[in-house]
């Protein structure tokens, strides 16, 4: 009898201690709440929800390296982006909204013209760029049949992200590349050599120049809410445009929102911002569906109807 009581007594401490655990919800960039959290209870407490990222192809506007330079730009950068945990690269981005070129030449018109269409397919955040200036410079011994050469490539890379929430650009800067390098050459080498020798030379400073954007581009991930949409609704299931690629959970809870209203300056005519739009009930994550898509039902609320936004709670 005293066996049966103490058992009793163990499942009711049990019981008692799994339910007085509190939900955990992430932020809306994605990221669980440090303060009394227990992160060996949830190890991906740290993972956050990672926003749809369309790469455009880079272009060379300077007059060396030509389209072989953008591709080496535009491939360190898809590699390094991958790696990170904030973003997801969206294979679809480059038909939505073409090349950077195309970006640069309409003067950033064709993202404003996409930002609806962009929503609807859960882009969040759209990159381009171009690389303004590429050349080698080579100085070498005046005599001497083995020559001491220094060679300088000079580049300079310009990246820009647009945020298609806020339906503005949030980042624009440029960084160089600049390396030299010292080696003995043979005055008689051979001219494909050569060529072949500052290619390369110029390929590796573009890569240097590209990985001097991942700090802030890293930074600037972790500072962005995440934003989805209702892509359709059947029965009491609703299917959401982003789920195990982008690093949804089941169990996540997310808040429905009204889309905000575009904020203009009186004076300027400028877009100054986006408002934050109203929540009209909260959806549970439930299953997943398709390589990157989440299945939810209500949880609160009403109202929802496809194309509407989703945030975390």
């Amino acid at each position: 009898m005293l066996l049966r009581i103490s058992y009793l007594s163990l499942l009711i401490t049990f019981l008692v201690g799994c339910t007085s655990q509190p939900i955990q919800r992430r932020g809306g960039s994605g990221y669980y709440p440090r303060n009394g959290y227990n992160q060996a209870a949830r190890p991906d407490a740290y993972n956050p929800i990672r926003k749809k990222v369309a790469l455009l192809p880079f272009y060379n506007e300077s007059p060396f390296g030509k389209e072989d330079l953008a591709i080496t730009a535009t491939e360190e950068f898809r590699t390094e982006l991958a790696r990170m945990r904030d973003y997801v690269i969206d294979p679809e981005g480059q038909a939505l909204f073409g090349t950077s070129k195309e970006i640069y030449a309409g003067g950033g018109i064709k993202l404003a013209q996409m930002t609806r269409k962009a929503k609807l397919s859960g882009i969040n955040l759209v990159v381009y760029g171009r690389i303004t200036h590429a050349r080698v410079r080579q100085k070498s011994d005046e005599i001497g049949f083995v020559r001491k050469t220094k060679s300088y490539a000079e580049t300079v890379v310009e990246i820009r992200v647009f945020d298609i929430h806020a339906n503005k650009e949030i980042f624009s800067e440029k960084m160089d590349g600049n390396i030299n390098d010292a080696t003995h050459k043979f005055f008689m080498s051979e001219r494909d050599a050569t060529i072949n020798y500052r290619r390369n030379l110029l390929r590796y400073s573009v890569r240097i120049a590209v990985r001097r954007f991942l700090p802030k581009i890293n930074q600037l991930g972790s500072k962005l809410d995440w934003t989805g949409r209702v892509a359709k609704i059947i029965g009491s299931k609703i299917y959401v445009n982003a789920g195990r690629k982008s690093g949804i959970s089941v169990g996540d809870i997310l808040k429905v929102m009204t889309e905000g209203a575009e904020i203009y300056d009186p004076e300027s005519g400028a877009l100054i911002g986006v408002s934050k739009g109203e929540v009209k009930g909260t959806l549970e994550i439930i299953d997943y569906f398709g390589p990157d898509g989440a299945v939810a039902v209500l949880h609160s609320g009403g109202s929802v109807t496809e194309g509407d936004f989703v945030q975390l709670y």
